[in-house]
């Protein structure tokens, strides 16, 4: 489903579907570039398991790495930015608002 940009340019939308764990260094950028929550920071503990990110020592003791993880898919507009940013080249993307949602 092709867009147009405000002037009526051709736009094709590039949604955020997945993020790999295995390659993600959890720096964060593409955070920063999101305006609308699309992704958000987990911790990576020894079993493979998200863990919540509290700020508490105690807990941050069990976290092998900090990793980005989709938080709200359904908020993605396909701007691209994260993509952008990202240095490890992590993330999926997709053209189709279907494709991005999983269905």
């Amino acid at each position: 489903m092709s867009q147009a940009t405000r002037d009526g340019r051709a736009w094709q939308p590039d949604f955020l579907i997945a993020i790999d764990a295995k390659t993600c260094i959890g720096c964060g950028r593409c955070y920063k570039v999101c305006g609308r929550e699309v992704m958000i920071l987990k911790g990576l503990n020894d079993e493979g398991g998200l863990v919540d990110l509290s700020g508490d020592d105690d807990e941050d003791d069990e976290i092998e790495k900090k990793i980005m993880v989709m938080n709200d898919e359904g908020a993605c507009i396909g701007c691209g930015a994260c993509a952008r940013v990202c240095p490890t080249k992590c993330q999926t993307h997709g053209t189709a608002p279907a494709e991005a949602a999983g269905v």
